[in-house]
């Protein structure tokens, strides 16, 4: 019995966890949206340059498009944020918050497994 409790409260609690995921990796996509997508979406040749730097840069060997790559740390993504690199510009905490680029980081690793 205490077994088939403990259990079912395992299986609330994931079921909190993957809302709260799903919440979180909303927020996440919203703020790329509004902050990173114009340089990092589809290279259509109005925009997404930093998609297209990425094509030169990697030749294919790691997705340009950042929302396909798995290999990025949260570590990673946060320097290249706050500090820029290349061309791409840091961000500011009036411009994205601690609690934003959190979720952020939860957007761009939620295909890694």
């Amino acid at each position: 019995m205490k077994r088939l409790i403990l259990l079912s409260i395992l299986a609330a609690s994931m079921g909190v966890a993957e809302a709260d995921d799903e919440k979180q990796h909303a927020r996440g996509k919203a703020v790329y949206g509004k902050w990173c997508l114009i340089c990092h979406g589809e290279d259509n040749g109005s925009s997404g340059g930093g998609t297209r730097a990425l094509k030169v840069l990697y030749k294919g060997v790691v997705p340009a498009k950042l929302e396909d790559r798995t290999d990025m740390t949260p570590e990673f993504i946060k320097t290249v944020v706050r500090q820029g690199q290349a061309g791409m510009p840091n961000f500011r905490y009036t411009e994205i918050s601690p609690e934003d680029l959190e979720a952020v980081i939860a957007y761009l690793r939620r295909n890694n497994k």
